[in-house]
């Protein structure tokens, strides 16, 4: 039985030993696709800095994954008073991958789709 808490460690160890630990980045916070100069519809790296040291990182790649998570923070809960501080919204779902697939020209559909929090007594979760 694998529980959350010890799946990341998991997942980074086997990624340590397939790619080699040289090859991967932590704590990095990318702000800007790279657009490939022979072909305008595809991404060809990404840049970024460490949230930690004062280095500035340029990735090129062959194929670019965006999966930065949705966009929670863009709405405020509806909750009042004490319950006002039980609404729980991802703080990482910040928008930013909405943000950059648009500047690396993506075409955004499906904004209609929102984040509906579970509802219980005195408070709202996460759902799942």
């Amino acid at each position: 039985m694998i529980n959350g808490e010890s799946y990341k460690p998991i997942i980074a160890e086997a990624a340590k030993m397939a790619i080699g630990e040289e090859n991967i980045y932590e704590r990095v916070f990318i702000f800007e696709l790279l657009k490939d100069k022979n072909d305008p519809n595809a991404v060809a790296g990404a840049v970024g800095f460490s949230v930690r040291q004062p280095k500035f990182y340029v990735f090129k790649a062959k194929a670019v994954l965006l999966a930065t998570g949705g966009a929670t923070l863009l709405f405020r809960p509806r909750s009042t008073g004490e319950a006002a501080g039980r609404t729980w919204y991802a703080i990482f779902d910040t928008g930013s991958g909405y943000y950059m697939g648009l500047r690396a020209g993506a075409m955004l559909t499906q904004f209609e789709h929102r984040f509906i929090p579970f509802r219980f007594k005195d408070g709202y979760g996460p759902v799942g």
